[in-house]
């Protein structure tokens, strides 16, 4: 086969052959090449987004984590019995640890008196509406604890900085704010703000974790992949959202978030630390005995469809 390529403005006649095809052969060598690639990364980044990067061992940190978890349930059955309202807000960068440390609070209580708010994108509807009135039905009643994954900050923080809104809702939105948390604290609600701190070069670490994990790939949006190029940008934006919004009645407290396991205990301790509960576990049941019906009698089980025994 003969191609034609420029050479100084003149055409020369070239003479070129078929691409060879690939061989089975090579094929395994390109994919055996593309695993080690694989298997690289994953021994640099997984220890960062995983929990082995922690200085904490695991025993310590599941033996310490049990002990608060059952102090958290022992907080619910006080708020419930007191009606208390508690709303938690979790803040910080993209990576920083807070839907994992949300977990961890949320797993031992019951879901009927504590639920997590995680809203989406505001609707068009939603955009006309005042700022917080899409956060205030989410707000708890009594007995309940309400953890917002993020919150009515979003305005300070990725609206202000992506340019999602304007420079007169930003400034409205740092006059009001302050207003708008000392009526929450006001009408009794216990209002928590945490701000997870993550450095630079750990949050590049968990970004680099998740493009290579299947299982966490979903957590890489286009905003946070944005935000890695404007990280001086969310810094100004967090300090002067602190600057307007650190009140005496609902301070920001900030979480060191490098060490997953840490942060976690370090602020489910905090949280127990700031609710002025008291152990009303109710006492241990003592079962009687169970009345046995022996005219009942189980259908065939041929005519069940049941799930296969793969384990």
């Amino acid at each position: 086969m003969e191609t034609e390529s420029m050479n100084g403005g003149g055409f020369a006649i070239a003479e070129s052959s078929d691409p060879e095809p690939s061989t089975p052969k090579k094929k395994a060598k390109k994919k055996s090449k593309k695993k080690e690639k694989l298997s690289r990364l994953k021994v640099r980044y997984q220890t960062s987004e995983g929990e082995q990067s922690s200085t904490l061992s695991s025993k310590d940190y599941d033996k310490e984590l049990s002990r608060l978890q059952v102090e958290l349930v022992k907080m619910q059955y006080w708020v419930k019995h007191t009606g208390t309202r508690i709303v938690l807000l979790f803040e910080g960068r993209d990576a920083a640890g807070k839907g994992g440390t949300i977990k961890r609070i949320t797993e031992p209580l019951n879901p009927r008196g504590c639920r997590v708010v995680a809203l989406g994108t505001p609707s068009d509807r939603e955009k006309t509406e005042w700022y917080f009135q899409r956060y205030v039905p989410h707000l708890p009643a009594a007995g309940e604890i309400v953890c917002f994954d993020r919150s009515w900050y979003n305005r300070a923080g990725v609206e202000h900085v992506m340019g999602f809104c304007t420079e007169a809702q930003y400034e409205e939105f740092m006059q009001t704010c302050p207003e708008f948390e000392r009526m929450l604290v006001k009408s009794g609600i216990i209002l928590l703000k945490y701000w997870f701190s993550v450095s630079d070069e750990e949050q590049e670490r968990r970004f680099q974790s998740r493009t290579i994990d299947p299982a966490r790939r979903w957590k890489l949006s286009p905003m946070d992949l944005e935000s890695r190029d404007r990280w001086v940008e969310y810094s100004q934006a967090k300090d002067t959202m602190f600057s307007h919004t650190n009140i005496p009645e609902a301070p920001w407290f900030t979480v060191e978030a490098d060490d997953k396991k840490r942060a976690r205990l370090n602020c489910i301790s905090h949280f127990l630390s700031k609710i002025p509960y008291v152990d009303m576990t109710p006492e241990p049941l003592e079962l009687p005995p169970r009345k046995m019906d022996h005219s009942y009698v189980r259908p065939p089980r041929n005519e069940q469809f049941f799930v296969p025994q793969m384990y």
